[in-house]
């Protein structure tokens, strides 16, 4: 096991073991916290988890990151901007831009070496989200628990969003198939619920995870790939969700929690390099 890599002025959590690196932005950057921005191949220096371009950090020296509004950063826990179904007093408020998550300060409330701890709280609705990251040698684990900390019913929505690097020669295997977009394009395809449970991505340089997760906890699954669309950018997101469609959506709902009630859920990046 390798030291701490994100120098102590900087406004990361910074784990590192073997050949893998991840660091996640905390409170510092105000508006952009908790993402996960970088998934390292140490071995071949590869980035495998790219930062949303045109998002910077918050540093002392530099004002809060600018929020995009058609794009999420890094490994978001978001959602499309939409209005919120209800059901209750919230029924029908605007939800921010992929949601709340991503553009909030997140406390830290463990960290070591290898594993870390924080939490956040909704603004707009009234939620708790935590988040726990565990690296071991082959495996990044981050675990979840969403809790209403209201007094009424609240839908627990949430969705990854990793942004993942798209280029000539990467390869996407999942049940059902992948067809890439053409270039200059993009696309999202919607898989039917609880038939997917794990995706694997393969570059040409030799590096390649496996996405996975529990489908009884995270049912709704969909790929949103990016091939020179939107002004160049090039990035491919497998978005295991707990609710359906591209924004929160009635006909597809994620469990409803009483006040007090939490869900819980995880997901795992395994390192499936070939020898």
């Amino acid at each position: 096991m390798r030291k701490r890599f994100a120098p102590p002025d900087d406004p990361a959590v910074g784990l590192d073991l073997d050949q893998h690196r991840l660091e996640c932005i905390t409170p510092l950057a105000s508006e952009c916290g908790g993402q996960s921005q970088r998934d390292v191949d140490a071995s071949r220096d590869q980035a495998l988890l790219l930062p949303e371009p045109g998002v910077a950090l918050q540093t002392p020296s530099k004002p809060p990151c600018p929020v995009r509004a058609s794009l999420a950063a890094r490994w978001a826990s978001s959602f499309d901007r939409a209005w919120y179904p209800g059901p209750g007093e919230w029924k029908g408020i605007d939800l921010p831009d992929h949601g709340e998550a991503w553009r909030l300060p997140w406390d830290v409330l463990q960290e070591t070496a290898a594993a870390a701890k924080m939490q956040c709280f909704g603004r707009v609705l009234p939620w708790r989200l935590e988040r726990s990251i565990t690296l071991s040698r082959s495996t990044v684990r981050l675990a979840y628990v969403y809790e209403n900390v209201g007094r009424l019913p609240l839908y627990a929505y949430w969705s990854a969003h990793p942004l993942f690097r798209y280029e000539p020669g990467v390869e996407l295997e999942v049940a059902g198939g992948f067809v890439r977009p053409p270039a200059g394009g993009s696309s999202k395809v919607f898989l039917p619920p609880g038939t997917v449970d794990r995706v694997r991505l393969a570059w040409p340089s030799g590096s390649s995870i496996e996405m996975a997760w529990d489908p009884s906890l995270t049912p709704y699954f969909a790929i949103w790939a990016c091939n020179g669309d939107l002004g160049g950018y090039q990035h491919i997101a497998p978005e295991p969700a707990t609710g359906g469609s591209d924004r929160p959506d009635p006909g597809a709902p994620p469990p409803l929690l009483e006040p007090g009630h939490e869900l819980r859920w995880w997901l795992e990046i395994r390192d499936r390099r070939q020898p």
